[in-house]
């Protein structure tokens, strides 16, 4: 019988707070831009993106999670990539 006494145990409880999102319907198009896209396009996605998460009740719990791993990509928490990395003074590229 293997030795699991040394196994983390459950981690579901990582991940409950994306059960009250805003966003969890709403597919990934709002908060994740398509290859290429800048300008006014981005903009307005990004303000849409950043208009659901105003009103979200785990907000922080999400933007914890971007900010924590690192999320390279799409509006977590109602931040952009760019303003994650400003954020935590990495340079902005």
């Amino acid at each position: 019988m293997p030795n699991v006494s040394r196994l983390p145990g459950r981690s579901e409880h990582h991940w409950l707070w994306q059960e009250g999102a805003a966003c969890r319907d709403l597919g990934t198009e709002t908060f994740f831009h398509p290859t290429g896209e800048r300008g006014e396009a981005r903009s307005v996605r990004d303000q849409a993106a950043k208009e659901v998460c105003a009103l979200c009740p785990v907000q922080t719990e999400c933007l914890r999670h971007a900010l924590r791993v690192g999320e390279p990509y799409g509006v977590w928490g109602g931040l952009t990539e760019r303003e994650r990395r400003a954020l935590v003074g990495q340079a902005v590229g």
